[in-house]
Formats: C-alpha cells, structure tokens, sequence
C-alpha cells in the first residue's frame, strides 16, 4: 500500500506534541507533504527540523488545497475555525482529519454532518478518547461482564488550567484563555471524557447538571457536576473541575460499579487498570498510555486504503458535541435534558417496562 502524502493545516502545540509523535511512528505509511500555520515562520521553523523544503510550507491553506498531489489533510486549528476550515477542505475534495470538537455550536455541527455526502469524501474527527487503549479495555470487559452489570459510575477530572496558563502547555495558548465559542475548556477538554463515557456505556438518554459560575474567560463554570442517565439503564456521576487540586491519592478517577465487582482507573496516564471483585479477588489490568493518536491515524490510513471503515466518523462526534451543549443548557436551565432521545421515547420505554415487567422487590 502506498504512503499517504499529508499535508497539515496549523502547525501548533496538537501537531507537534501529538499528531506528529504518533505519525513519526507511522513514518512506512504517511510522508508530510506540506505545512500550514497563519505565522509562516512558524511553520518554516518546523519544516526545517523535519528536512521539509520550504517551498512546501504556506500561510494559506487555499493554496496548499490547490495541490494535487496531496492526498490527504490533518486539520489542528483553534476550535472556532474547525468547520469552516473543514468545509475548505471537503470542497477541495481532499479526505482529511480534524481535530475535536468539529464545531464550536451545534449551527455548524449540524452543518459538518453534510460536508462527507455532499463533496465524496471520507472524514475521521480525531477525538483520541475513542482510540485509546484503556477506554478500549474498560469497554471490553462491561461489555462481557467482567464485574457483572453495571450499575453505576465515578467519573472526577480535576485540572488546574490557572495554573498551566503561565507555562508551556495548551493552557498558555491565547484561544484556549480567551476562547471564541461558549463552552471554553469544557468544550475542548471535558468532550474527551464524555466521548469516552458514550464509547464505553452507548448512548445517553438525558443529563441533569449544575454549575458554579465563575468570571474566568477559560471556563464558564468553575466547575460542572453532571447526573447521567444512559440508554442501556447505566447512570452515574460526571465532574469536571478545571479550576483546583486533587491532593489527595489515590484519585477518585474513574470508577465503574458492577454487581460482582469494580473496575478502578486512576488517570489516564497511569497504565493499570485495576479490577476488584465481590470474593476479595482482584488484579489489574496492563495498557499503555496515549496511544490514542497513533491508534487514529493508522485507522485514517487503513481507511483510506480500503481496509477499514473510520472508527470516529462526524456523525459519532456531533453526539460528543451536542452532549457538552446539552450539560451547558442543563445548567443555564436547571432542567433535564435529552440527548440522544426525547422525552417522549423515554415515557414510552418506562410505561413499557412497568407494563411488561414486575419489579424484582415485589414478591
């Protein structure tokens, strides 16, 4: 099969710290074929580090679309220009990639869902959390029972976003302080553990969220407390908190409580996932961390090499999306919310239960 000749629009923290990483791995199946970045040096910087002539370097991607000999695109811009960049490049008819989330509202999310049909082309949304080994794994093992039936979950994020602002980190990069869009770092953060969340459980049929406001422009919500109730019965509890310290260890991380037994992840980063049972068994589970990236671009390759449908295709993604403006709405509201249902189907799904079923407590 032959390398995928990529050329990449924005040329940032994402590209260099993440994408190119996991394309460096994958180096037998794509060649970077051309750099974008609004600040060219920038762009010149990185292509001089990579052997890249600058003569293949832009600070517009309208005139790198115009090449023909690029056969596919990475998209890593700010979250406001995601659609509209996308749009660009679907009319082009290049396949490309782009960074989560697709949209900075639901107007244009809804838009995205068009751009594959309408110009025939294939679109992956990078949204790692989907890709990941250890999200893949906890999947599994719900999937088979591995702690009986879920009942409930944790899941706690505590980020201190103040205190990375000043450093070099995603945090220090001015859209990400002063962001374009509602939402802030709930959007662009919060969205890979409810993507997470949706991969692991399915669909979600209604959340009930509160907030504490704060005037901070990175975040609307000191931070977000979120009850939710998935399609399959699963519910649990959300928290995002991008504002504080967690000093305490171990974490409250993610915990998934089944009938017979537990399922425990610390961070994401830790590499152990750990599994208690109801008979004072356990053991834990090795994975390694972020692979993520590496695991999304050799499904991008594959798919477009025919030999894979994309794992994270926009249609997967918009429900990621509009469950974040559904948690936000739920907040500014204080009323539940449907997600990937209505109100409607879910008084129909309860009025069929409690008719076709006696409850086990009755005797």
């Amino acid at each position: 099969m032959k390398k995928i000749r990529l050329g990449v629009i924005g040329t940032g923290y994402a590209w260099e710290r993440l994408h190119y990483p996991a394309l460096s791995e994958l180096n037998d199946k794509y060649e970077i074929a051309a750099l974008v970045n609004r600040t060219r040096s920038d762009a010149e910087q990185f292509a001089q580090k990579i052997n890249l002539d600058t003569k293949n370097v832009y600070d517009d991607y309208n005139e790198m679309l115009k090449r023909d000999d690029i056969d596919a695109v990475d998209i890593l811009v700010p979250i406001e220009e995601n659609y509209i960049v996308s749009e660009a490049v679907a009319k082009a008819g290049k396949d490309f990639i782009c960074e989560k989330p697709q949209a900075p509202n639901m107007d244009q999310a809804k838009k995205y869902l068009d751009l594959s049909k309408k110009y025939k082309v294939k679109i992956m949304i990078a949204e790692n959390f989907r890709y990941n080994e250890e999200n893949n794994k906890i999947r599994d093992m719900v999937a088979n029972g591995k702690i009986g039936e879920v009942v409930y979950f944790i899941r706690n994020n505590i980020s201190c976003f103040p205190c990375e602002m000043t450093k070099d980190t995603f945090a220090a990069t001015e859209w990400r302080q002063h962001p374009k869009y509602y939402g802030g770092a709930f959007l662009d953060a919060a969205i890979h553990d409810l993507a997470g969340l949706r991969h692991i459980f399915g669909a979600v049929e209604c959340v009930q969220a509160f907030g504490k406001p704060q005037r901070e422009d990175f975040n609307p919500f000191v931070s977000v407390n979120a009850n939710i109730l998935f399609k399959n019965g699963v519910i649990g509890q959300y928290t995002y908190f991008p504002s504080g310290q967690e000093p305490q260890r171990p974490l409250v991380g993610f915990r998934i409580f089944g009938t017979k037994g537990e399922i425990y992840l610390e961070e994401k980063s830790c590499g152990v996932i750990n599994v208690a049972y109801n008979d004072n068994t356990s053991e834990q589970i090795k994975y390694t961390p972020e692979r993520g990236f590496y695991n999304e671009l050799l499904n991008f390759y594959n798919t477009l090499n025919g030999t894979e449908a994309i794992s994270v295709t926009p249609e997967i993604e918009y429900g990621d999306v509009k469950m974040v403006f559904d948690i936000l709405e739920s907040i500014n509201s204080r009323n539940i919310v449907f997600v990937d249902g209505s109100r409607k189907e879910l008084e129909f799904l309860h009025q069929k239960t409690m008719s076709n079923q006696t409850p086990k407590f009755i005797q």
